[in-house]
């Protein structure tokens, strides 16, 4: 399927002060040096990836959504059930790559709640599930449109195939930031017309064989180059942009003002490390009000 085409112009959204409604991405020029010292950091940084193992193969399908999930001690969080429940719900092909024990349980049970299923291993953050999913359907699914999305959110709380329909970019963040550079966010993004050509594009960020162990190194090797290196290949975009310097992260400075323009998480962060961002009980209220069990424990780790 071709990629829509991109808007011609970003436009200020009247429903949420800070925000710009359907952004394009345009890079900005990297100087040699900046490209010497990445180069160097992955090399000094990367570590072999995670072991991992196709315990439910991919069929070809035009929409696949990818959900990674976290599972250290080898349950389902309610929160990861509920999640699942709701992506099921949509009637779009499911792909889970759990990370947890080889000989966890939950590998069963996730068999009849997903229509494919990977394992990995604990080691490795999210770039290493991604690369391991998209890798995935590249081979078995060519061609279709890809959602990836990891369990650093609630939800989803709206439509995703309103998603597949409407975005007219390549690659679509759906939130973006331009702090410390312009970047779609990673917790979600929907990738269009994936085909092995896609990931040898792609792999200066998804990196084959490599992972990181640092979440800084995460952040600056791959998040924040992501829609950099895919730029060069194809179309780059965001449903919501935030400006550092009215929004530095639209996720937990607009989270209910997103919600009520329809957007579909919630950052599970905003009842952990980001709770000063807003008040947990309206965040509970929230989530309450949308059938979401509430979290157990004084708050959300994530």
């Amino acid at each position: 399927m071709a990629a829509m085409q991109p808007l011609d112009e970003p436009v200020s959204s009247p429903a949420i002060p800070g925000l710009i409604r359907n952004w394009t991405f345009q890079p900005s020029p990297v100087r040699w040096g900046e490209s010497v010292r990445t180069v160097s950091r992955v090399l000094r940084h990367a570590r072999r990836a995670p072991a991992s193992a196709v315990l439910k193969p991919a069929s070809p399908a035009a929409r696949w959504v990818a959900y990674f999930v976290y599972v250290p001690d080898g349950e389902l969080t309610a929160g990861q059930r509920f999640t699942l429940e709701r992506l099921k719900a949509s009637a779009l092909p499911l792909l889970v790559v759990c990370a947890c024990r080889r000989d966890a349980a939950v590998l069963q049970a996730l068999r009849g709640l997903c229509d494919a299923l990977l394992w990995k291993d604990l080691p490795g953050y999210d770039f290493s599930a991604y690369r391991l999913a998209l890798s995935h359907l590249a081979a078995h699914s060519p061609g279709a449109d890809v959602l990836v999305m990891n369990d650093s959110v609630y939800g989803p709380f709206s439509d995703l195939r309103e998603v597949f329909d409407t975005v007219p970019w390549a690659l679509t963040g759906f939130t973006a930031s331009n702090q410390r550079a312009p970047h779609i966010q990673s917790y979600a993004f929907l990738l269009r017309d994936l085909r092995p050509s896609t990931m040898a594009r792609l792999a200066p960020v998804l990196l084959p064989g490599i992972a990181f162990d640092q979440f800084r190194h995460i952040v600056d090797l791959q998040e924040l180059r992501f829609a950099r290196v895919a730029a060069r290949s194809m179309s780059v975009g965001a449903l919501w942009f935030g400006d550092v310097r009215e929004v530095n992260d639209p996720t937990l400075v607009r989270p209910m003002e997103l919600l009520d323009c329809g957007f579909p998480f919630l950052k599970r962060s905003l009842l952990g490390k980001h709770q000063g961002f807003i008040e947990r009980d309206v965040v509970l209220a929230r989530l309450q009000a949308f059938g979401h069990p509430l979290p157990s424990g004084a708050a959300d780790p994530v």
